[in-house]
């Protein structure tokens, strides 16, 4: 009969640094005895066994305790057996007691292990892995390259493990600097062919968000394997560049290296916040030639790759061909029918899940909230009190957005009240949802009170949403104010911006708003499509477009929303040639129009009595453009028809309309027709507007 791996494992014991036939008796019974105990995963038992016996054991038992213990996370445990050897051992290998640091760090227990570092008569360079891996492990960064430091100052030399947990530090800490020293110490000592350290490179370089020098670092490397294209590919995702990582992915595809199937999940997590379908579907397509189709993690995200693609029905099919079903694919077919709009599908789901947890609470909550279901969505946050304890941050400002919304501030002053006695209040998405909450339900005093008191942690969006709430209620001069007080403490954005240049454009505040453009070419702030347009927009209110000309003319790119305010600039002061001619220019320029442009043009034609040109170009959008002419523009060809005396045009366009006319159409119409003497389309117009009283 051949022996099993524990007893193999015995005997090595035995074999190793104690000769066999020298143990007594006692020693080998007891040894039977940890081992039998091991066996059955009594750990307790076993080291009460090695603690109760009052004699030196071999030191391999010893380093295999320390080892279960980090694995068991065993701190009592691994606390007797360091005792049991130093009683026993005063001065035990350097190995052990190394090994016994590594079980300290591994249960978290990190003074521990420096007081047994600092205890240690003799010290190798595994000592200092072991302690600074132990920090480096327990998010104290600090403290291990406080500690790496001393170790090169004693001339300890460093190793590829002493550089990985150094790199992990770096990486926690987002120390660039130290990490490019770090780099350069690596190529000093001959490291730099190494794989691993060359990941951990790649790693710390993408989450200082130095993407250029991650990816140089990739492509140094001679031979990546899976673990490095793991990297690459998720902080390219985690940089919010889903085009990158896809890219990355495609390349690795090309190796023979064969990616994890959480590599498979990022891919395809790529895929979802770029809307990649086609290279979704290829990933798919490769799923199942590798056989990962039955794997639980890649099947959620190839379940919400499809579901936020706009693909549900595949979604769908996908989730039901699953053998078992795991709380994040649930989880993920909920998400996508929720926040797809269809919130009665994702509510039967969310109701067949055998378990819930607070993310899939979470995402059938934002689902109603998305589709402005308001009152399905407080009923659903009655459910939830009813039936889970689960509630986290992102609840909490979901619930917040609902009363902001609703412009209920009772119910928002009632959550604050649970936030605070739960201590949410100062997670940073919580205040700024509150913040926003009293801003929207028109409590200006409370939003200034709890602003003040967001001072130690408040960051850009806490600034824009007290700004946005000032505008939002007339409140310009006040906004204009605090924009001031915003630039000592943060950088406002171009949202931020555009909306002060609102408020000066809407509150005739030139002054202000010649010094926020001065502000913007100071600090070379970038004059994308949302600056240019709000610029646009208030130097056409201030009777200035020569200056919105200049900005126009200054812009790179011109979309649609950009004509459509200068040719509305235009027409506001009185120049609708102009307006005209660059409506011409724009289809030159190949800018397809929209119903905003054709709303201008024709409030163009009715200043400058261009009758049969506003038909035309009426006719058109239906016929050239396939826009659906809406309200306003019914609205406008009456104004047209009307005001310039044109009665028969009148008399058709009122009778062929594929709607009703309005009361206020109508009363236009009938206007004109007294003023031209047109009675028979005023009889018409009478007998429309008696149905409309009955």
């Amino acid at each position: 009969m051949g022996k099993t791996p524990a007893s193999a494992l015995s005997q090595v014991l035995y074999n190793r640094n104690l000769k066999v036939q020298a143990e007594p008796p006692g020693v080998r019974k007891a040894i039977n005895s940890i081992f039998t105990y091991l066996r059955a995963g009594r750990l307790r038992k076993a080291v009460s066994v090695l603690f109760a016996f009052p004699e030196l054991f071999p030191y391999s038992l010893y380093a295999h305790l320390f080892q279960i213990c980090s694995s068991h996370r065993a701190i009592v445990e691994a606390r007797k057996v360091e005792s049991h050897l130093v009683t026993f051992s005063p001065t035990p290998p350097v190995f052990l007691l190394n090994r016994a640091i590594e079980a300290y760090g591994k249960c978290g227990y990190l003074n521990d292990a420096r007081e047994l570092f600092e205890e240690m008569p003799q010290r190798d360079g595994g000592s200092w892995n072991a302690m600074i891996t132990a920090y480096a492990q327990g998010g104290f960064p600090n403290e291990a390259f406080s500690l790496f430091q001393c170790m090169n100052k004693l001339g300890v030399y460093a190793n590829n493990i002493t550089f990985a947990s150094i790199l992990g530090s770096c990486a926690a800490a987002f120390e660039l600097h130290l990490s490019r020293q770090i780099h350069g110490l690596i190529t000093k000592y001959g490291f730099d062919r190494n794989v691993i350290l060359g990941s951990s490179l790649v790693d710390v370089y993408a989450k200082c968000r130095v993407m250029c020098d991650a990816r140089r670092m990739f492509d140094e490397i001679q031979y990546p394997n899976a673990i490095t294209w793991n990297v690459i590919v998720r902080r390219y995702l985690d940089n919010g560049d889903g085009r990158g990582a896809i890219i990355m992915f495609s390349r690795m595809l090309s190796t023979a290296v064969k990616p994890f199937n959480f590599t498979l999940s990022n891919a395809l997590v790529a895929c979802s916040s770029i809307s990649a379908l086609k290279e979704g579907m290829q990933i798919h397509g490769f799923i199942t030639k590798l056989g990962f189709q039955e794997d639980n993690i890649v099947s959620s995200s190839l379940i919400n790759m499809y579901v936020k693609c706009g693909e549900l029905d595949n979604g769908s099919r996908i989730f039901n061909q699953l053998g078992s079903k795991d709380l994040v694919a649930w989880t993920s077919i909920v998400s996508g029918y929720a926040l797809s709009g269809k919130t009665q599908e994702a509510r039967k789901f969310f109701d067949e899940m055998p378990e819930r947890n607070v993310i899939s609470w979470n995402a059938m909550f934002a689902g109603y909230i998305r589709s402005s279901e308001w009152l399905e969505a407080l009923d659903f946050v009655f459910l939830m009190l009813d039936e889970t304890k689960e509630l986290d941050h992102v609840t909490f400002s979901l619930m917040l957005n609902l009363s902001a919304r609703l412009s209920d501030h009772e119910l928002g002053k009632q959550i604050h009240g649970y936030i605070y006695r739960h201590g949410f209040h100062t997670n940073l998405m919580v205040s700024n949802a509150l913040l926003d909450m009293y801003g929207k339900c028109g409590m200006l005093n409370s939003a200034r009170v709890w602003f003040s008191q967001m001072s130690y942690w408040r960051d850009m969006v806490s600034w824009n949403s007290l700004l946005t709430s000032y505008v939002h209620h007339q409140l310009g001069e006040q906004a204009l104010t605090k924009f001031l007080e915003m630039q000592w403490e943060t950088k406002p954005t171009k949202y931020t911006i555009a909306t002060l240049l609102r408020v000066c454009a809407n509150s005739s505040a030139v002054h202000h708003g010649n010094q926020i453009h001065g502000y913007i070419i100071r600090h070379k702030i970038e004059m994308d499509t949302v600056i240019i347009t709000a610029l646009i927009y208030m130097y056409c209110r201030f009777h200035s477009l020569e200056y919105a000309f200049e900005v126009f003319k200054g812009a790179d790119f011109r979309d649609v929303i950009l004509w459509n305010h200068i040719i509305f600039g235009c027409c506001h002061n009185g120049e609708c040639q102009e307006a005209l001619e660059l409506f011409r220019i724009m289809l030159e320029e190949g800018t397809q129009p929209d119903h905003v442009t054709f709303q201008g043009i024709l409030y163009a034609c009715i200043e400058e009595g261009l009758v049969e040109f506003g038909t035309q170009c009426f006719r058109s959008m239906s016929n050239d453009f396939c826009i659906l002419p809406r309200l306003e523009h019914y609205n406008c060809m009456i104004e047209l028809y009307s005001r310039h005396g044109c009665m028969d045009e009148l008399e058709n366009f009122l009778k062929t309309m594929p709607m009703e006319p309005s009361i206020s159409m109508l009363t236009i119409a009938l206007d004109a027709c007294k003023k031209h003497g047109y009675s028979r389309l005023e009889e018409w117009i009478m007998d429309q507007i008696t149905d409309f009283k009955h």
